[in-house]
């Protein structure tokens, strides 16, 4: 087992990463001293993994409640939200009760958001049973839920306790999940450590095989680098937002197509593309790079040309979006591979860059 931590003062916590994990009890121990615990998963997750998991913390808690939510990123919504509140003052929450959000991610921005609003914050841990959520989502604190205008507008930071990431869940992901996840590796590696993106296509295969030993390595380092990125600027004021990369383009595409549509790892891979072309069409990466980036996404099965919205919808959906100022949309480029920046683009080079890779 690995053990990260993710280091601001008082809310600091500890990353756990290895196989077996949900059947640790000492993991969940320290977080569970009152009298209730609320396991939340979704119709997919929960008939896997939620009786292991409340076995394992059976012990340590008085009582233990579960809370099945429907599946999918359309569900991340309002009505849905309801059902967790709706559970927690059913069977008598309080301010020392424990939320698990065991899912994906957007298990993991519900449950967190409910936490971080019942009775103004009570604690929650991160059980993340997906790729995208181990490397990416569970990690940081941020918490929400989509608006049919914007995708992550409504939410709140509010930390986990801990992250247990179990990488044994992977192994039950269908392959279009696992590629998703890897979208969210690639971009670290693309963002902040060019020779860890390097691995990434050295390792590609082992990555698409869920070898252990691959993921265990890839979980770990992206972990890494979103831990440090989040140390340095938890509320997104500044650096944290290059965390961003390929993602203003991909919630337009998500919010254009509607949310489940696309998975939340397919547009970003899409993104990603865009956002390295833009790059380019700035003078800062070789076309070289930037066919790499587009090349290592189309390698891990990821669509690395955006679907067809028009380049007027584009730019309203993107003018939506938590780097928007005044109105202005503000991109995460590349410098190089390994290196991002936050700037202002003029709307006539994004405008390039939509015409050439929206599908013809």
């Amino acid at each position: 087992m690995k053990t990260l931590n993710v280091s601001l003062g008082e809310r600091s916590y500890p990353i756990y990463i290895g196989l077996g994990l949900l059947k640790q009890s000492e993991l969940f121990k320290p977080w569970i001293t009152g009298k209730s615990v609320f396991v939340v998963t979704n119709t997919t997750v929960g008939p896997l993994y939620s009786q292991s998991l409340i076995q394992t913390i059976s012990n340590d808690a008085k009582s233990v409640h579960e809370i099945v939510l429907p599946d999918g990123e359309s569900y991340k919504d309002w009505i849905t939200l309801q059902k967790i509140f709706d559970a927690l003052l059913t069977y008598g929450a309080d301010r020392k009760s424990v939320l698990i959000a065991l899912g994906g991610g957007v298990i993991g921005d519900m449950v967190g958001f409910a936490a971080a609003s019942f009775m103004r914050g009570i604690r929650f841990i991160q059980v993340p049973t997906t790729l995208l959520a181990q490397v990416d989502s569970s990690v940081g604190g941020k918490t929400g839920i989509n608006h049919p205008l914007g995708k992550n507008m409504i939410g709140a930071f509010h930390q986990p306790v801990a992250v247990i990431a179990d990488l044994d869940t992977l192994k039950s992901l269908p392959p279009r999940e696992l590629s998703a996840g890897l979208a969210e590796v690639i971009k670290h590696g693309a963002i902040a450590d060019g020779k860890f993106f390097d691995w990434i296509e050295a390792h590609r295969q082992e990555l698409l095989d869920c070898d252990s030993n691959a993921m265990s390595h890839a979980v770990e380092r992206s972990c890494e680098i979103k831990s440090a990125v989040v140390a340095a600027d938890e509320k997104e004021s500044g650096i944290r937002a290059i965390l961003n990369f390929g993602h203003t383009f991909g919630h337009a595409i998500e919010s254009g197509l509607g949310y489940g549509e696309w998975l939340h790892g397919e547009a970003v891979g899409c993104g990603m593309v865009m956002a390295a072309d833009l790059s380019s069409r700035l003078g800062y990466l070789q076309t070289e790079e930037a066919g790499r980036i587009k090349k290592l996404i189309a390698a891990m099965n990821l669509p690395d040309s955006a679907p067809k919205l028009g380049n007027s919808r584009f730019f309203d959906l993107m003018r939506i979006d938590k780097k928007s100022e005044g109105g202005e949309i503000r991109y995460i480029t590349l410098e190089r591979i390994g290196k991002a920046k936050i700037e202002a683009v003029d709307d006539a080079i994004v405008d390039q860059v939509l015409t050439t890779n929206q599908a013809k």
